[in-house]
Formats: C-alpha cells, structure tokens, sequence
C-alpha cells in the first residue's frame, strides 16, 4: 500500500507526532510507503514537491512544533473545484489512500474527496477544539496551556499597578480556549463567541470589583467575541480570500470603551500565534500519536470515510460526515458554570 500524507490549514503543535506515528506504524508495522505532500492542499492542487517518508527513529520529532511538511491555507471554492485535479495527483503519485490531517476546511475537503471515491482517513488537529464528534483535538492542550501561563503572569503585574489586563486568545467561533484558559488562570471574567457580551455589564463587572478593594481585573477575550451591537460595534474588517472574517481587535476596542466609559487604566496583550508555536505538551504528544497510528490501522482495515477521534480513554472512528456537519461550540451550560468565578 502507498499511503499519502498532508498536512492542511494553520500550524498546530503536535502534527509532527502524527506524521511520525502514521510512518512508523505503516512502514514499520506494515511495511507500506509513505509520501508526503508538502504545503497541505495546495501541494495537491499544483502537483509540487512530494516527500518518500521513511521509517524516521528520530524521537525528537514528538517536540518538534509546525510542521516538516509545511502547510497552508486553501480558499474553499477553488479547493471543491479542484477535486479532479486533486484525484489526478494521487493517481499520478499511485496514492491508495490519503490521511489529511487538519482542521474544519482541511476535514470537509476529505469528506468531499470521500464521496469521490477516493480512499481516505482524516486525522482532526485544531488548538480551538471546535471538530464536532471527538472530545478533544491535539494542539488544544498546548495553547491552553500557553494562554494559562500568560495569563498566570498577567496577574502579577496587573496587581502591582492595579490595572485592568485584557487578554486576547485565539477562538474565531469556539471559545474553548478561552474558557479552559481563563478558568485555570483564575481570571474575573471570560467573554467567548458563544455568548455576546454588553459592555455596560462588562464596566460594572470591573467596577464591583475594584470598589470592594480588589487591586485588579483580568478578561481573557475570545478573538471572536463579540458585543451586542446595542452596546458597542466593532470596526469592519471585511472577508479575507478564503472567505473568514478579518478581525479588527475586540480586545483594544473594548480596553478603549472601558476607559472611556469608568475611567480606569486598561491594557491589552494579544497572545496571537504563540498559542500555537513551539513545543507540544506531553498530553498533545500522546494525543496525535495514538490518532496518527489508529488512521493507519483504519487504512490497513480498510475503514475509509472516517475521521479518528477520542472518546474518553479510546481512540475510535466516526464518520467524516458526521464530523463536519457542524462546529463544536461552548454549550451555554459550560458557560454559566465558569460564570460563577467572575468578578
């Protein structure tokens, strides 16, 4: 068997482990090659640079974050109609199956390949943790992890000048890593896509605060959080070319409405793409390394159509269907149980 491997959409920490475990599983186990295609979807639409991956015992891949085979972002539109072109690469390249590892976009496009008849075993990776039907994503763990520890430094020096932190982190329609991220680092209050904010709730919110004796304020923002237009509108960025939505800030353009509005000394941190760089976590690790040997397995079981996922303790197969049918958001209920740390 010759497997094909791509890695689609942003970075994430832990794709190199997967790459690793789909190598060490197919050629190692089963004695199948592997190639790889650089630049994700892109690699497969102009037919670039393909990589013979061998059986690598380079252990210290698991640490290494991005990825050896490069990746990026494809617009949907041009991506479904080039499906054809992508199923002449793999015959060209003798692919018998492919396993895309990514996120939504990366996801949707297998499913479309899938109905093509094209063999394949999706592998879901995403620091925001919004792939529906698995409890969790490889890459989350890290930026939470990384947000969590800035935050946790915020702290001290928001205390010492008693000022008002507004953290940014990464979540354009799931706010999992701000909630997860803000609940560990103990801040006073979480604003996520899920749940639109009024920002005279949130002024109040500082201010009790402040007026029982309490030093200083931290919010961790969701960059896709947004206000209910009554009480504050955001600035139009406009749709980039692959049709998301540019953000223009939510964290500086609500540090300005809260100054303005009590007075108070605000200062923004955005964490931006650290959340996804550098070194993986230990659980990451293990993470997309069980998800990089199961896909193998399904390859070799000739389980096509599915995506792995994590069900409690076990690595199982559901169908890429099922698993793009819908983003996994924060479920109002998880949101009003954090709700009760804030202020």
């Amino acid at each position: 068997m010759r497997i094909g491997v791509l890695t689609g959409g942003g970075d994430c920490p832990g794709l190199n482990a997967v790459i690793r475990a789909v190598v060490r599983t197919a050629v190692g186990k089963y004695g199948h090659a592997v190639v790889g295609f650089e630049d994700g979807w892109r690699g497969l639409l102009q037919d670039r640079k393909v990589v013979l991956l061998n059986d690598d015992r380079n252990d210290r891949l698991l640490a290494k974050g991005g990825t050896v085979l490069g990746t990026a972002r494809t617009n949907p539109t041009k991506l479904q109609a080039g499906l054809e072109t992508i199923k002449q690469t793999l015959d060209d390249n003798g692919i018998d199956v492919l396993i895309p590892i990514g996120g939504e976009g990366t996801l949707t496009a297998a499913s479309w390949l899938s109905d093509e008849g094209v063999n394949v075993v999706g592998v879901p990776k995403t620091i925001d943790n919004d792939i529906d039907c698995t409890d969790v994503t490889f890459g989350h763990d890290t930026a939470v992890s990384v947000a969590t520890d800035a935050i946790d430094r915020l702290h001290t020096t928001a205390e010492s000048h008693q000022r008002v932190m507004l953290v940014e982190v990464m979540g354009r329609h799931a706010g999992w890593i701000a909630l997860a991220s803000g609940l560990a680092s103990g801040a006073h209050l979480i604003l996520v896509p899920e749940q639109p904010f009024d920002v005279d709730e949130v002024c109040r919110t500082v201010k009790r605060r402040f007026q029982r004796g309490d030093k200083h304020f931290i919010c961790v923002v969701a960059e896709g959080a947004e206000p209910d237009p009554r009480s504050m509108k955001l600035a139009d960025g406009g749709i980039d070319e692959f049709g998301h939505k540019r953000f223009t800030g939510v964290a500086h353009q609500l540090a300005i409405e809260i100054e303005r509005r009590i007075g108070k000394e605000v200062r923004t941190t955005v964490l931006g793409h650290i959340q996804r760089g550098g070194t993986p976590t230990p659980f990451d690790r293990v993470l997309a390394t069980r998800f990089g040997t199961c896909a193998v397995e399904a390859a070799q079981a000739g389980d096509f159509g599915k995506m792995v996922a994590l069900h409690g303790t076990k690595i199982e197969l559901v169908p890429l269907a099922d698993a793009t049918r819908r983003l996994k958001t924060v479920p109002e209920q998880r949101y009003q149980e954090a709700s009760v740390f804030f202020g």
